[in-house]
């Protein structure tokens, strides 16, 4: 359902609930990004399907590669009709963009805006990541093994990409089959849930006269 009624649920049950309210998903293309590879990545993220909550509500980009990608980037996002809104630096870059607010960073869009900051490092980028993100599906874009690293284990998200698109977040992509919701919880379920994330167990003990000693 929507972040609305999952919020009622929530605030009403007197049982816990597996959830989550909002997919404000980024990818973060790093200084060691093979460009070409994070274009094709981005515009996947945040076009094929802009309204579920696996797709990309932010764009990072490292500040020593904006230069290069931001415009070209822009270009074809504007091309598919994707309103930018960008930070100082990235209007800097690219003037015809609105400039974003804290709040555009917060927002899942499901639709065909984008919010875009550029960052110092990936640790930077991490920082962002944690802050506004909603721990559901992030990805870096490098070829870089420390950095790549340095992302996997720090953003606290349900599902961590490496070179990929956050739009394979999704039970039927994972080989699961039918998918029946996608958690950012951390007990018990995380991320993409199928049947046997809603089973318990019970144990049944065959013997021939065993004793405890």
């Amino acid at each position: 359902g929507g972040e609305s009624l999952i919020k009622k649920v929530v605030r009403t049950s007197r049982i816990p609930v597996i959830k989550h309210y909002k997919g404000i998903c980024h990818v973060y293309v790093d200084d060691y990004a093979d460009l070409n590879m994070a274009e094709k990545i981005c515009f996947n993220a945040k076009v094929q399907r802009p309204g579920v909550c696996n797709a990309m509500e932010s764009m990072l980009v490292h500040k020593d590669v904006a230069v290069r990608f931001l415009p070209g980037m822009i270009k074809k996002f504007k091309e598919a009709g994707v309103e930018i809104r960008g930070c100082a630096m990235t209007k800097k870059i690219v003037k015809a963009v609105k400039l974003a607010k804290d709040i555009d960073y917060r927002t899942e869009w499901l639709d065909l805006i984008l919010s875009v900051k550029v960052v110092d490092s990936v640790e930077a980028a991490v920082e962002h990541i944690n802050n506004f993100g909603t721990h559901h599906s992030d990805s870096i874009i490098t070829d870089d093994e420390r950095n790549r690293e340095v992302f996997l284990k720090g953003v606290d998200s349900a599902c961590v990409y490496v070179n990929a698109s956050t739009r394979f977040t999704d039970g039927y992509q994972f080989g699961m089959g039918a998918e029946i919701g996608i958690s950012t919880d951390k007990l018990h379920a995380r991320g993409p849930m199928a049947l046997e994330e809603l089973t318990t167990y019970k144990y049944q003990i065959y013997g021939s006269g065993q004793v405890r000693t």
